[in-house]
């Protein structure tokens, strides 16, 4: 491993990786691993996390399969040469202008346990789609799915130029000690410091997707049915365990008991008992439920409903808890991801105050507002700040393919998806092929000051 990314760089520079047959090759094959290893798959997400293989099929298979078909469509496009216009100072019309994607060479992705068959993939799908080589650092805790794609991913793609390397942090220490020309980091903050550390040492352009604190809006005028269900599914879908899952709910004061009530019969719909529910996940490690247990007894008084929790089988039941006030300040609730199933409640007297409270905050990866007032649902683009906004629905926006997927400020930064992933790792080159056939000496020594004027016209 000390010789990784210099052994994939001499892949790489072999040229190997640039024809559009070989990216076309490898993009269909990954499909193929997918399609072929499904149970296999739903298995190892099960022992990793509890979750159902419904949540697995549509929180993960099908969005890699779309992200897929997406880039097989769009590839050859997206590798065009793209014209731009070339000034008259430079021969326009006889010269030309245009850029080109060039592939970066060697990118290492690191990525989390929450979503342990998709982040990979999703980010091997791009990398190799830009013409690059890639080594793939999957989280050590879930450590099924881990070793499923190390399995995997050697019997379907070209293992001369996609690697996958598994362990913790000793060896994920050791990849960062050595140089790449791109690092995809998807984690939390604190480790997203660490990358960003080593990557500054070579230089390294960093893609960091960090989550945080995505707070869903909801307006009086607002068609309460729908929110209720695509919040409650947002929300508890794979146990809370998502980056982009609402956070916490801001609610218009005239309808907080309506929408309470209707999201406690709509979790009740969902689930009946959670605990034994097949479509009801389990927290990935008892660490990790220790700390969501943790949080809930320290705000035990602003439980209404759930609040449930059995530390042995990793379980927390959907919780809701409702904040009078300022009383949300003072809890560690609001002070980190909950990254479970807990849900804070707090009502507002008008949006503008959620705008307000929202950006006195850092800046989230995602922002879900649910509305009918246009006028609304303008306010919150120009006036909030967010990796992405979702109107009247959760989470979906990060499987519509052609949209970029990223955060901002402290949520990260760098999107991918659609053409802004592959154009996130590819560098495009600047190409300038001027003419020999005419050859102004307004440019050249001796300088004559008059010429100022006829340059500045020829060059726009």
């Amino acid at each position: 491993m000390n010789n990784l990314s210099n052994e994939l760089r001499a892949t790489y520079q072999s040229g190997v990786t640039q024809p559009i047959e070989w990216r076309i090759t490898q993009l269909n094959a990954l499909h193929q691993l997918v399609e072929e290893n499904k149970q296999a798959l739903f298995d190892a997400v099960k022992e990793d996390l509890g979750r159902c293989a419904y949540e697995t099929n549509i929180g993960e298979l099908m969005n890699i399969k779309t992200q897929i078909k997406c880039i097989l469509s769009n590839l050859r496009h997206w590798m065009a040469p793209r014209s731009v216009s070339t000034p008259l100072l430079h021969g326009k019309g006889l010269s030309t202008s245009h850029i080109i994607p060039q592939p970066l060479g060697v990118v290492l992705i690191i990525t989390p346990w929450n979503y342990p068959i998709s982040l990979p993939l999703d980010g091997i799908a791009y990398v190799i789609a830009s013409g690059n080589c890639a080594v793939v650092k999957p989280s050590e805790i879930s450590e099924r799915c881990s070793a499923l794609l190390n399995e995997l991913i050697p019997k379907y793609l070209d293992n001369n130029c996609v690697k996958v390397v598994l362990g913790g942090v000793p060896e994920t220490t050791e990849l960062l000690k050595q140089r790449w020309d791109h690092i995809l980091y998807t984690g939390n903050g604190v480790v997203g410091k660490v990358i960003l550390r080593a990557a500054a040492e070579f230089l390294t352009p960093t893609t960091l997707e960090l989550g945080g604190k995505s707070p869903v809006v909801v307006d009086r005028n607002v068609s309460m049915g729908v929110a209720l269900k695509r919040i409650a599914w947002g929300k508890f879908l794979n146990c809370g365990q998502t980056c982009i899952a609402p956070d916490y709910v801001l609610v218009h004061k005239d309808v907080k008991d309506e929408f309470i009530n209707g999201l406690k019969d709509t979790i009740t719909s969902f689930y009946k008992d959670p605990k034994t529910s097949e479509d009801y996940g389990r927290i990935v490690s008892e660490r990790h439920a220790k700390r969501l247990a943790t949080l809930l007894d320290a705000d035990r008084d602003k439980i209404i409903y759930g609040g449930d929790v059995d530390l042995k089988d990793k379980y927390i039941s959907p919780t809701l808890l409702y904040f009078e006030g300022d009383a949300i300040n003072n809890s560690q609730l609001m002070h980190e991801e909950i990254f479970g199933p807990i849900l804070p409640i707090i009502s507002v007297d008008s949006l503008e105050d959620s705008v307000t409270f929202i950006n006195q905050r850092p800046k989230p990866l995602a922002l879900y507002l649910f509305s009918k007032d246009d006028a609304m649902t303008q306010l919150f683009i120009s006036r909030t700040s967010s990796g992405g906004l979702c109107v009247n629905d959760t989470l979906c926006h990060f499987s519509v393919p052609d949209l970029p997927f990223g955060g901002v400020g402290d949520s990260g930064f760098g999107g991918y998806h659609g053409q802004t992933g592959f154009d996130r790792f590819s560098h495009l080159r600047a190409i300038l092929n001027k003419t020999t056939i005419i050859d102004p000496s307004l440019r050249y020594p001796p300088y004559d000051y008059g010429n100022v004027k006829i340059l500045g016209y020829l060059a726009p």
